[in-house]
Formats: structure tokens, sequence, C-alpha cells
């Protein structure tokens, strides 16, 4: 792996993973602006928990060493929970300010992911 790589990929995942654990804590705190957010999205409050408990189990296996499948199962999270979020906002009309959040992590998502070290991806073995 390159330097330049290297630095896309902790850069691409800190971020990831600051947004991700930040949201996650708010939506396990159920803080009044977040499950305002949901109720006008049409989702009921208990996902806020799941979802929260989620963001933070998916940051803690992106971030460790080695268990690349737990790593896979994080990256596609996240990568359906924001491409999720962003149809549910562009359905309910929201302004491009309630959408560019989860486009961000979503982005983030996928850069970390391509760019991810090969002790950090799954080794198929052709059988």
């Amino acid at each position: 792996m390159t330097k330049r790589n290297k630095f896309i990929y902790w850069i691409s995942t800190i971020w990831l993973a600051l947004g991700m654990l930040s949201t996650g804590i708010v939506q396990i705190l159920k803080m009044e602006e977040e499950v305002a957010n949901f109720r006008q999205l049409g989702y009921p409050g208990y996902l806020l928990t799941l979802i929260g408990v989620w963001k933070i189990l998916g940051v803690i296996a992106v971030l460790i060493p080695r268990f690349p499948l737990p790593k896979e199962w994080a990256y596609a999270g996240f990568f359906f929970v924001m491409s999720g979020a962003i149809v549910s906002h562009i359905a309910s009309a929201d302004p491009l300010n309630e959408i560019f959040p989860p486009l961000l992590l979503l982005f983030l998502t996928v850069i970390s992911w391509y760019f991810r070290p090969a002790d950090r991806k799954m080794i198929l073995v052709n059988q």
C-alpha cells in the first residue's frame, strides 16, 4: 500500500468513525432534535436506539485490527443506513442541508472501504 493510499484510508476512516460515533451517541441518547427528525421521516422512536448501537459497533469493527468479516458487515451496514437516510430525506422533500450529512458519510464509507489495507480485507479462496 502506498503512502498516499494509506493517508487517504486513515483520513476517511477517522472522519467516518467520528461521524458514525457522534450520530450513534445522539441516537442512543434520543436527543430532541434527532427524535423530531425521525418522526418527521415517519420512523418509530425505537429505531434510534437500534441504529445508534449498530453504528457504534460498526465503528469498533472498522477500527480494530484484523477481523475482516465484521469489517465488511460494518461497511455494508454504514452503506445501507446512509443510503436509506438519503432516500428518506429526498422522499420527504427535505432541503439539501438535511441530505448532505448522510451523503458525506456515505462518501466516506465508500472511500474508506475502497482504500482499506490488505490486512483489513477478506481473502476469498477458490475451492
